[in-house]
């Protein structure tokens, strides 16, 4: 497996829509990102987008591994990655925002992440369809950092 740093276009939109179902919210963040990826020299398996805030913090907006490569460690491998490279962008905190339940919550735990705060309806504002997990609609959105 190979973890690099890549172009925004290298990136298939229908990987980026695995962790983000809204083609508008993508775009927003996509330009003048960091595009890190895995790949086993035939395909892109996974990507994850970071994006400088400002001096010192960035901001992760999508990690995403395609359906049939999750449960496999690649998205583990690939975010460990990234966190190594951005001190070396003059990164020291990192932030992202998850749903407040499901697996993407202890996955970012499990790498060390830690709960900021809740934005109240964040999901029910921002995305035009519903998104459910397990049966349960996602209505706030957890802000979690880690400091590099």
């Amino acid at each position: 497996m190979k973890y690099i740093e890549a172009k925004s276009s290298d990136i298939p939109l229908d990987l980026l829509l695995e962790a983000d179902p809204s083609e508008a919210s993508i775009s927003s963040y996509l330009s003048d990102s960091w595009c890190f990826i895995a790949s086993d020299n035939v395909r892109i398996l996974a990507a994850c987008v970071v994006k400088s805030l400002n001096d010192g913090l960035a901001e992760i907006y999508n990690v995403s591994v395609y359906p049939e490569y999750q449960g496999q460690g690649i998205g583990t491998a690939l975010l460990t990655f990234v966190l190594s490279q951005l001190p070396n962008k003059g990164v020291t905190r990192v932030e992202l925002g998850t749903g407040t339940f499901g697996y993407q919550l202890t996955y970012y735990q499990r790498l060390g992440f830690r709960v900021d705060s809740v934005v109240k309806d964040h999901f029910l504002r921002n995305y035009p369809e519903p998104i459910f997990e397990h049966g349960i609609q996602h209505q706030d959105m957890l802000r979690l950092y880690k400091v590099l």
